[in-house]
């Protein structure tokens, strides 16, 4: 492979940047529209070029990816890309829903009256946008209202955690997940306003189930699971 391979970063024109976070983030896009399929090398030499940035932030981003799953480095011979395995992408989204339905519970009983309309602010918006892309802007800022009424630290650090498993638009690459989260956030806030948190959390789990099933299909179709039978080596734990 050689850097004329490679698309540019975010599609468009090649962002020199020294960041770690978004070298990893641009690998993650790699293999998921299938320009590094399982079982490959990583070129870093020529990712290192398209990105503008040295080797330093490339390997540290390649930790990082090793540690989700994305990747295997092996002394002396580099990294390859990983298969993704589909009970750990179900169980990935399995997790985020329980830790955010525990989220709504505590942030019911830790904050007051602004909370839940804050929340319904929010949810209004979101049955209210046409865009995808700004729904997405306004779930981001619903979870981030939820989080904030939880008042937990803890919390807080297990998210930072839970880092995505499809990147770049969510619902530009899982045909269907805008309309599941939408309608979903309805009954959310209708069990909110009920002052119900486990109702709350029963919906925000299955909500996460159902799109952990999308996610699935999608990195089935993109030819990133292992075959049938086979031992894979990518336990992927990463969001």
């Amino acid at each position: 492979m050689t850097t004329s391979d490679l698309p540019p970063p975010n599609g468009a024109s090649v962002v020199r940047t020294s960041s770690g976070e978004q070298a990893a983030l641009y690998v993650r896009r790699l293999i998921f529209d299938g320009h590094l399929v399982p079982g490959v090398r990583i070129p870093q030499e020529e990712i290192a070029r398209t990105l503008g940035i040295s080797r330093i932030p490339l390997r540290e981003a390649l930790f990082a990816l090793e540690r989700e799953g994305w990747v295997t480095l092996e002394m002396h011979r580099g990294a390859s890309v990983n298969t993704f395995d589909e009970r750990a992408v179900r169980d990935h989204y399995e997790l985020i829903g329980v830790i955010y339905g525990f989220t709504l519970k505590q942030a019911l009983t830790r904050s007051g009256e602004e909370y839940v309309e804050r929340l319904a602010e929010i949810a209004d918006e979101i049955r209210n946008e046409p865009d995808p892309v700004a729904v997405a802007a306004h779930l981001m800022k619903f979870h981030a209202a939820m989080v904030a009424g939880a008042q937990s630290t803890r919390i807080k650090a297990v998210l930072r955690g839970m880092t995505a498993i499809v990147p770049g638009d969510f619902f530009a690459n899982i045909p269907g997940a805008v309309d599941i989260e939408r309608n979903a956030i309805e009954t959310i806030m209708a069990a909110v306003r009920r002052g119900d948190g486990d109702a709350a959390a029963s919906e925000y789990e299955r909500m996460m189930r159902v799109l952990g099933g999308l996610v699935v299909e999608v990195l089935r179709d993109r030819g990133l699971f292992e075959p049938a039978g086979a031992s894979g080596v990518g336990d992927v734990a990463a969001g």
